[in-house]
């Protein structure tokens, strides 16, 4: 089957038909910052979700995934500035009633609205202020509002977080379009991120959970700032079916197209995320090949992307490509020495377990000044490979953490 293009979209999570958005201040932050953000699909359709491994959770995440049971959603609200997580029956109660609010001015029913919350952990939710502010959020609904919500949910962000591709499936052009925030606590599985994605896509709900589960393994779950999770992390996907295609199942050459859709959209928006990490200056993407396992490879790269001596090296832009091999070996796997490969941009450095000389250094030292740039690991024992994007760890991280609730 001929792929056909993927072409960019103008305005991200409400690119595409049927979907509209808003964001506005209420008070929850300090500042007079957008915090409160609303997004509404035309009608109900399937949904899908995927969240954090970390066993703490809060009040959002527990309520989705009881929410996502029902397998049917129409709507989102987001604030920023308080995670809503560590806050016991309160806090469950407080994410009900926004999901409840939201619903009674909608006329929907209250499963079909999710919610999210980021920002400082076991702090109560201010919900006097978001029952104020609901009125005049609801009021801003509208299919540009796109840009506003996506502005609303940042927390140590400094950009805003959006993308829209757009693809012929079954003769009718489909649209997925997403937003996403995320600074700090970024690592696999997955991360301080929240990210909401939509599509006009006639998809069936198992099918739409299992590409939007694939399309995660393979972008937001392939990006580390600091090796830290969030007890937040979300990324939903709402259908709506208004671009009119066959319905899409599971494992036809249709689903297949839209799977590269939905992977190009969730990529883009973790890229995003990641060079937008708090403090970065460099963003490295990881290539482990040769390993016996993608397992292996999986642990190697995490291993090396979290490593405090390779991220401070990078920030010093030092290709001490010893700590990398360090790395390796503490990884937990299968690793020769003899064996190892390692190249900068393509770059060698060394080969079946020997550096390569001072010529060869001062190549990968000029490489290292570079904003961006691809080390490759061949373990020499396998066919397995897997990838991730790190960052560098600088002064300004660890000044935006060490004063995060001030």
């Amino acid at each position: 089957m001929t792929r056909l293009p993927l072409t960019t979209v103008r305005g991200g999570v409400t690119a595409p038909r049927g979907f509209a958005a808003a964001g506005i201040h209420c008070g929850i932050k300090k500042k007079r910052l957008p915090d409160l953000a609303l997004l509404v699909s035309g009608r109900n359709g399937p949904v899908a979700g995927v969240f954090t491994t970390n066993r703490v959770t809060a009040a959002p995440v527990q309520l989705d995934r009881l929410y996502l049971k029902k397998k049917t959603g129409r709507a989102v609200i987001v604030n920023s500035g308080n995670a809503n997580a560590v806050t016991g029956k309160q806090g469950y109660a407080d994410a009900v009633e926004m999901a409840a609010l939201v619903a009674k001015r909608l006329k929907i029913a209250p499963h079909t609205v999710f919610v999210g919350s980021t920002g400082v952990i076991g702090q109560p939710l201010p919900m006097a202020r978001i029952r104020q502010g609901l009125p005049a959020l609801m009021k801003q609904v509208r299919r540009t509002g796109s840009h506003d919500a996506a502005k609303a949910i940042l927390t140590t962000d400094l950009k805003t977080k959006e993308a829209a591709y757009s693809t012929r499936i079954g003769g009718r052009t489909v649209i997925v379009g997403g937003m996403a925030k995320g600074s700090g606590m970024i690592h696999p599985d997955m991360a301080t991120m929240l990210a909401y994605v939509t599509t006009d896509a006639a998809i069936e709900q198992s099918a739409l959970q299992q590409a939007l589960t694939a399309a995660v393994a393979k972008s937001f779950n392939c990006i580390s700032v600091d090796g830290d999770s969030s007890t937040n992390d979300t990324v939903l996907c709402l259908a709506n079916g208004l671009a009119g295609n066959p319905v899409l199942r599971k494992g036809s050459a249709a689903f297949a197209a839209f799977q590269r859709l939905l992977d190009h959209v969730c990529l883009d928006l973790a890229m995003k995320v990641i060079r937008d990490g708090e403090g970065v200056t460099k963003v490295v993407k990881l290539a482990v090949t040769g390993a016996k396992t993608h397992a292996d490879a999986r642990q190697i790269a995490k291993t090396i992307g979290t490593s405090l001596l390779v991220k401070t090296a990078f920030f010093g832009e030092d290709a001490n490509w010893g700590r990398i091999i360090a790395a390796i070996g503490r990884a937990g796997v299968a690793a020769d020495p003899r064996k190892i490969g390692l190249a900068f941009d393509g770059v060698a450095m060394v080969k079946t377990g020997r550096q390569l000389g001072a010529a060869a250094q001062r190549k990968i030292d000029r490489i290292v000044q570079n904003k961006e740039f691809t080390i490759t690991i061949d373990l020499g024992l396998g066919s397995s490979s897997a990838r991730l994007w790190t960052t560098d760890l600088s002064y300004e991280y660890v000044r935006i953490n060490a004063s995060y609730r001030s």
